[in-house]
């Protein structure tokens, strides 16, 4: 399914916008179930939770009943060839973004014992993959699935051109391109591709379609321009660009900012 993208002027008003989404459903769902909210690492989302963060306050939100639920991480493999997450107090941590910038910035922001305790922050195990898949499952599904494409090769978490439709979490090699867009992403590797970790711990393909409720796909920055012209015209999942999955998934939406927009008309 196609997907017409919605424009914003710039990322602190999409993020604002999807903040507010997120917050009524969080609100909505208070009381009766849990809320899983699947969230990547990186620049892209991070103005969507500064943004939720003041929701949370503004609004008084009780989050004890939130579940973050990422992506991925990065991993490095051991003597023995088995592979093992990388120190969470490194600045390029999937684990530490997460438990900083969303966990800590929200429990934060809420009142006392109603914030996101630690069981209630997912992270993939690499030394068991695809019991993720069966967790996720077990606690209901993913609510809302903010996802994010790369810009040089449209890599979606950690997966790579190529990947399978039905894919579960796995570990795998990072592709050359896929490390290269994150020396941008995190500057603590000083620019050099030899520090960027060759593997990493992501879900799969079809651990985003199969296991999310709805998906909003986020992309602003002129760096990104490229890759919002090949989601807007994708119509399926596309195995050599993977952030077109989103194009399969329920409730699917496209929130881009005017210097990441195609030409074409859009939504406001």
């Amino acid at each position: 399914m196609r997907v017409t993208p919605t424009l914003f002027a710039d990322p602190e008003s999409l993020g604002s916008a999807l903040a507010g989404r997120i917050a009524d459903e969080i609100a909505d769902a208070a009381g009766r179930r849990r809320y899983l909210l699947g969230c990547p690492g990186g620049r892209t989302p991070l103005s969507t939770y500064e943004a939720l963060a003041d929701e949370v306050g503004r609004r008084g939100l009780d989050l004890s009943h939130v579940v973050v639920v990422m992506m991925d991480e990065y991993v490095e493999e051991g003597p023995d060839g088995t592979f093992r997450r990388i120190d969470p107090a490194l600045a390029h941590s999937c684990v530490r973004f997460g438990a900083e910038e969303i966990v800590q910035r929200l429990t934060a922001a809420a009142r006392p014992g109603r914030g996101i305790t630690a069981d209630r922050f997912l992270v993939p195990d690499p030394a068991a993959p695809e019991a993720y898949d069966r967790r996720i499952a077990e606690l209901g599904g993913i609510d809302l699935f903010l996802l994010a494409t790369g810009a040089g090769d449209g890599h979606i978490a950690f997966n790579p051109a190529g990947a399978a439709r039905d894919s579960g979490t796995r570990v795998v090699a990072l592709a050359e391109q896929t490390r290269r867009d994150n020396l941008a992403t995190f500057p603590s590797f000083g620019g050099r591709l030899a520090d960027v970790p060759r593997y990493g711990v992501t879900v799969g393909i079809g651990t985003i379609r199969e296991l999310s409720r709805s998906v909003v796909m986020l992309a602003h920055g002129a760096h990104k321009a490229p890759a919002v012209r090949r989601l807007t015209a994708a119509e399926r999942y596309e195995p050599d660009w993977p952030a077109t999955v989103f194009t399969e998934c329920a409730g699917a939406r496209l929130y881009v900012d005017r210097a990441s927009a195609p030409a074409e008309p859009v939504h406001t």
